[in-house]
């Protein structure tokens, strides 16, 4: 998301406008829903997707007219095979997509784009929300605290601040900051293919380990920040709140142990923990017998991942970021690898 708005911004301050283009709404199965985004500058190039295949270059196309002429319009793409309107594809559904039009050195949108930018550094949920019905360019950002860079915000902004994007009242808000950070315990081999996987879609990872060669900022240049410290003491390095995320990969049981001891009543909106069944059921003995209970415990995804049959630290890696993208969506997703 950094490098897609960071592309607009520098393109609007050098002197040249660019189309945004922005599913607003879907209906039966294509390709990509509400909220996907694509920019498009001037001699064709593009940023983004909005689904791929014939409707994206259709959009594209339509796209680079409009950026010629400094047009905004709305257009519906239907994907019925044999439907006179259709792109020939049989997905059976169809997109409306909002094209929007933004001038070359435009200073509400490179304040709004730029303050999304600032916002991908702090840990506080935002909105980017476009009025999709106006002909001029009308861009603007929010979060929990209002709205910002928009003079005549949406009159119910509740609506429109959900986990997906959302569109109400001629406006569409879709989320590109999210809170929370992803703690991973353990900087091994599963973790080193898991922070770039988890990074690639938006996640912050934060990787600590208790072995200064394993806790190297070099292997791990995707991540937030890389932390080295006892595996007992993690608090003083680190404050879980209810947006973070933590996924436990030491090198062994007992440092397994240390870090749910301190992390299972955090209140974190995700806890897994890497291990065989034997492993785990040690650690679940133990955590019983320190006095937490059966349904604290219950809260652990445990053997970690979707079952996917994923069995090297790569494979393992996508069925954990799948985990976390079924989660961070509100899908429940938890299952044995095997």
């Amino acid at each position: 998301m950094r490098e897609w708005v960071r592309s607009i911004v520098h393109a609007l301050e050098s002197g040249r406008p660019v189309e945004l283009v922005a599913v607003t709404e879907s209906s039966g199965s294509t390709p990509r829903g509400s909220g996907a985004l694509m920019a498009v500058f001037p001699g064709g190039r593009a940023l983004g997707t909005i689904g791929g295949g014939n409707v994206e270059y259709e959009a594209q196309r339509l796209a680079a007219e409009l950026l010629e002429r400094g047009g905004c319009e709305s257009r519906r793409f239907r994907f019925v095979q044999g439907d006179a309107a259709s792109l020939g594809m049989v997905c059976g559904g169809d997109v409306t997509v909002r094209f929007q039009y933004l001038p070359a050195g435009d200073d509400g949108a490179i304040a709004a784009l730029r303050d999304l930018m600032e916002a991908s550094a702090g840990n506080l949920d935002t909105w980017l929300v476009l009025n999709v019905q106006e002909d001029g360019a009308v861009l603007g950002t929010a979060d929990r605290n209002g709205p910002r860079h928009l003079e005549n915000p949406p009159k119910d902004l509740s609506a429109l601040l959900q986990n997906r994007p959302a569109l109400s009242g001629g406006w569409l808000a879709v989320p590109m900051v999210r809170a929370g950070r992803v703690y991973i315990f353990g900087g091994g081999h599963v973790s080193r293919a898991l922070v770039p996987a988890i990074a690639a879609v938006g996640f912050r990872p934060v990787v600590y380990d208790d072995r200064p060669e394993f806790a190297d900022p070099a292997l791990f240049p995707q991540a937030e920040a890389v932390l080295s410290g006892d595996f007992t003491k993690i608090g003083e390095q680190i404050s879980l709140t209810a947006d973070d995320y933590v996924v436990i990969m030491t090198r062994g049981h007992q440092a397994d142990y240390e870090v749910l001891e301190q992390t299972l009543r955090s209140g974190v909106k995700y806890l897994g923990c890497i291990g065989s069944r034997k492993k785990l059921a040690l650690c679940r003995e133990r955590l019983l017998a320190a006095g937490f209970t059966a349904e604290e415990y219950a809260a652990v995804h445990a053997p970690i991942g979707l079952a996917i049959g994923a069995e090297t630290p790569e494979e393992i890696a996508v069925s954990v970021a799948a985990e976390l993208i079924a989660v961070r969506a509100g899908v429940q997703g938890s299952g044995e690898r095997r």
